[in-house]
């Protein structure tokens, strides 16, 4: 804890400034993958991140949704073609 107060208290705002951009890239993280693998459901994902990011096991499981949109599309798909 010593260490992050250290931190803060540096009047490096470049350093603050990044360490923002970067907590605020890890918060939206599934958001972003949204975009890529589920983007039916990305409105949804973006909303879910604003709490989820708030706990590791919500935002896991948001990054779980966010990740296998079209897994479960094509599974979906192969039991509708057998049956």
């Amino acid at each position: 804890m010593e260490f992050i107060d250290n931190i803060l208290a540096q009047e490096n705002f470049a350093f603050m400034v990044l360490l923002a951009i970067g907590v605020l890239f890890l918060w939206f993280l599934p958001a972003m993958l949204a975009l890529i693998f589920n983007r039916k459901h990305f409105k949804l994902i973006l909303l879910a991140c604003i709490p989820a990011g708030l706990s590791f096991i919500a935002w896991g499981g948001v990054m779980v949704w966010a990740t296998t949109g079209k897994a479960v599309d094509k599974y979906a798909n192969r039991v509708k073609t057998q049956n």
